[in-house]
């Protein structure tokens, strides 16, 4: 594959800018955010949003998806959700003799899956299987859930009663996790004045077809990473192996899933190249998550982001490697 050229890189960095705009008029105060959400959407992976009610949780995926010409569900988990549920089921039609595939709400481009650890382990499982492998297979017959395919999953960190935690394991299947915050006090101002919009989200115009996502992320997988950056990549990950605190480290597919942040990243930037930069800025919501601490570590106050925080400090980057 030819390297992106600094034209194309512009293009791709003006369009995402436009939806970044876009998102913001629903989400406000927040571009950092949305902008880590349209990396996680253009470098085709999941994301994971864990924040207090009330934060806007919804509402950015609810943007994102008025923001994209195509299809987009909702799925309120609850305890009693099926499987069947979520990705459709087979009825039997008796007028024509046959079984017939009825699509459930995943079969759409951007899925909202809202407080996604409040449905059984099975139920979770089913959509993340939909999300590793973007099919459904219901009684030996594969249906494919289309392109672009983006699932935002919700989740309350407040509130633990009657909730099933997701597995590490399962974790992993987000390419991003992150949570939105409080606004601040100038964006929370102009929430309240305009407090007679229910839904921000519903007044967006597309700016983007669903093929166009689909070529920007076959775009920003033409930019250059050199070397140099897919080293200190290694180096990172190989340190979260043997960090203190850390009883699981990042996996190569964590280091790959930060490869292709990176390269989304930078376009984003209006670059065809990768920096060392890109890495610190996206390591934290892409490597956090998928960081398994000692449960005596944990107990005494350890957290994932002090975890990440250490690996960026102990490890050096390729031009303070050179300089040194």
């Amino acid at each position: 594959m030819s390297t992106m050229t600094p034209e194309q890189a512009t293009w791709f960095a003006q369009t995402f800018d436009r939806i970044v705009s876009n998102v913001g008029q629903a989400v406000l105060g927040k571009e950092g955010q949305i902008r880590l959400a349209l990396t996680c959407m253009l470098a085709e992976g999941h994301l994971l949003l864990e924040d207090a009610p009330g934060t806007g949780k919804t509402m950015l995926a609810r943007a994102m998806a008025a923001s994209v010409q195509g299809t987009n569900s909702r799925i309120q988990f609850t305890p009693d959700l099926l499987p069947s549920d979520v990705t459709g089921v087979t009825i039997y039609d008796q007028k024509t003799a046959r079984f017939e595939f009825h699509e459930g709400p995943v079969f759409a481009n951007i899925v909202l899956a809202d407080e996604i650890n409040r449905a059984s382990p099975k139920t979770q499982s089913a959509l993340l299987e939909v999300m590793e492998e973007a099919r459904v297979t219901v009684d030996g017959v594969t249906h494919s859930v289309g392109s672009p395919f983006m699932v935002v999953a919700t989740q309350n960190p407040v509130e633990q009663a009657g909730t099933y935690r997701l597995p590490e394991a399962q974790l992993d299947r987000f390419l991003m996790k992150t949570s939105i915050g409080y606004p601040d006090l100038a964006s929370t101002v102009e929430i309240l004045a305009g407090s007679a919009v229910r839904d921000r989200s519903a007044a967006l115009q597309p700016v983007i077809t669903g093929q166009a996502v689909v070529e920007m992320a076959g775009l920003a997988g033409a930019v250059h990473a050199d070397p140099a950056v897919l080293e200190y990549v290694s180096r990172l990950a190989e340190e979260s192996r043997s960090a203190a605190d850390v009883q699981v480290g990042v996996s190569v597919r964590g280091a790959l899933a930060l490869v292709r942040c990176m390269k989304v990243w930078a376009a984003a930037h209006g670059r065809n190249y990768v920096l060392p930069d890109d890495v610190k800025d996206l390591l934290q919501p892409v490597w956090a998550h998928r960081l398994v601490l000692d449960a005596e570590a944990e107990f005494a106050g350890a957290t994932a982001q002090g975890a990440v925080d250490r690996l960026l400090s102990d490890v050096a980057a390729p031009q303070e490697r050179r300089t040194a």
